[in-house]
């Protein structure tokens, strides 16, 4: 009988990263994920200030969490101008591009001022902006938000939400482009 193997240790904190930021972001640019616009409701101080009573932004850190109860994640830059309004609000929407839809990715991803000039939506059940021809929707209860590194986690109990039977597939952002799904040929 031989002497077993000396077991790893197993830190109680994580090691030093052995990468730059810049190593990190290409390795998470393999990972495609879908392109969300999460909207809601401007602060009243805001609004009162002139600006559009809706904001809205770009995000592709989307990711369900739970069947029951209904839950579902996004994660926002701690430095983002409009943390406040979706930290402080009740609900959000959740709206899936579509391939057809590059254009309002890079309206809320970029633009200043009114996003939601020009744009077709109508409102859900909490008065908030659901995107017309998005893919699918999740109406939700601002549940919880984490503090995490330089991001805020949300987690959303999804109240209400819709899917949209169209022959567009989902926007993809994937290795710094942008693309859509395609069947493989099995």
């Amino acid at each position: 009988m031989g002497m077993p193997e000396a077991q790893p240790r197993i830190a109680s904190v994580a090691a030093a990263p052995d990468f730059d930021a810049m190593h990190f972001r290409r390795t998470l640019s393999q990972f495609a994920t879908g392109v969300t616009v999460i909207t809601t409701r401007a602060s009243n101080e805001s609004v009162a200030a002139g600006a559009p009573p809706f904001i809205g932004i770009t995000a592709s850190s989307f990711n369900s969490v739970s069947l029951d109860p209904p839950l579902v994640l996004w994660s926002m830059a701690t430095r983002a101008n409009s943390l406040p309004m979706f930290r402080d609000g009740t609900h959000y929407i959740i709206n899936v591009l579509s391939a057809s839809q590059l254009d309002l990715c890079q309206r809320f991803a970029t633009l200043k001022g009114d996003r939601f000039a020009g744009v077709d939506y109508r409102l859900s059940a909490t008065g908030l902006p659901i995107l017309s021809n998005a893919l699918a929707w999740f109406e939700c209860h601002n549940r919880s938000r984490y503090d995490e590194g330089d991001h805020v986690i949300f987690v959303g109990e999804v109240e209400r939400c819709g899917v949209l039977d169209g022959k567009d597939g989902p926007l993809i952002f994937q290795g710094g482009q942008f693309t859509t799904t395609a069947p493989l040929d099995l």
